[in-house]
């Protein structure tokens, strides 16, 4: 059962440690400063900050040592010749840190960067074959980040050459030779505000997050704009889960680490409201492969609650038992029972963007 669990916000990182009265503020680290990404293990916690006229910063603390600041992802110069890429080449954020099982740390970012640290993110070495592709020309971003973001970075346990990336919004790449080359996979998305030529392209898909069960990785679950979706070969083929209640938008979702056929989402508002459906805050959860899904809202605020949570700020525990969530008006809650009832800790947050347990 992990005992940290690291939360980046608008204005800080903050440290929870299980005490004998529950879940507390441990130590706060950047106040004042947004943190967009978390990594976290026994040895190593690693933050990225959007400093805004002064860029994104990575820092970094290993062990019981003092946080500091290390190299940034950095892109090239653009070359000449490329006036119709309509995409910068320069950093706008981190947006998330997965480290693999070989100890390569992976970090995606806006607009739509790979990149990859052999020395626990200390140095950053951008995946050329995947920014130079001629397809991400194509790629977009949509409202909440005006350039592609690489949401996520599934590292298959087994091989640690096997990625998984997913992006809002360029749909689902893979490699089977850590990055050196690229496939487009993905069948049977449907992106319902693309033209309709186009909404089941395989390209022009809102990724907002995918996550696969770790003892079964095969199984790969999409919360998609237009909804969610699973997959059972890897991330190839996706069909769509009709049965998600109150609602099958959002942004985040968690596989259970042992369980393929569990998972966890924060259903909400769709489009121009994006509030929690009903102002009531809840889980939904299936544990049938998403046949039927069960509402989870012991603990959780039942009247005027307008939260919404962030792709990377809903976490799952190596075990699958506990797990915590923050929102974009600070409200953030852990349950120790796979969701069954949830508790806040007396605390007042900032907008929460990331959460994080630290890996055993």
């Amino acid at each position: 059962m992990s005992e940290r669990i690291f939360v980046g916000t608008r204005k800080g990182l903050f440290e929870f440690e299980r005490g004998t009265a529950g879940w507390d503020i441990a130590d706060t680290a950047f106040l004042g400063d947004p943190v967009t990404a978390v990594y976290a293990d026994d040895e190593l916690v690693l933050a990225g900050l959007d400093l805004g006229h002064f860029g994104a910063k990575v820092w970094r603390k290993v062990g019981n040592g003092d946080w500091t600041e290390v190299e940034a992802p950095a892109f090239p110069e653009k070359p000449e010749g490329l006036e119709d890429d309509p995409h910068p080449w320069t950093l706008g954020r981190v947006w998330n840190f997965t480290r693999a099982g070989d100890g390569t740390i992976w970090a995606g970012t806006m607009p739509g960067g790979l990149f990859r640290s052999e020395d626990n993110g200390a140095t950053w070495a951008l995946m050329e074959s995947f920014w130079t592709m001629p397809e991400r020309r194509q790629w977009f971003g949509v409202a909440g980040g005006e350039q592609p973001g690489l949401s996520t970075v599934l590292v298959d346990p087994a091989d640690p050459k096997h990625l998984t990336v997913g992006i809002s919004c360029a749909g689902v790449w893979e490699s089977k030779d850590t990055g050196a080359t690229w496939d487009l996979v993905g069948q049977g998305f449907h992106n319902e505000y693309m033209p309709p030529d186009q909404q089941s392209d395989p390209m022009p898909q809102d990724i907002h997050q995918l996550a696969h069960c770790r003892a079964a990785p095969n199984i790969v679950w999409c919360q998609h704009h237009s909804g969610i979706y699973r997959s059972e070969d890897g991330g190839h083929n996706w069909y769509p889960i009709k049965t998600a209640v109150p609602s099958d938008f959002g942004f985040a979702v968690v596989a259970h680490p042992k369980d393929p056929n569990t998972a966890w989402f924060v259903p909400a508002n769709k489009d121009d409201r994006r509030y929690a459906v009903d102002a009531k805050v809840v889980i939904s959860r299936t544990r049938d492969g998403g046949k039927t899904f069960d509402i989870l809202d012991k603990g959780l605020p039942s009247r005027h609650a307008y939260d919404l949570v962030y792709r990377h700020a809903f976490a799952c525990d190596d075990e699958g038992k506990t797990l915590a969530f923050g929102s974009t008006t600070g409200g953030f809650w852990v349950s120790d029972d796979g969701g069954e009832t949830w508790a806040a800790p007396d605390v007042r947050l900032p907008p929460i963007a990331a959460v994080r347990f630290a890996a055993g």
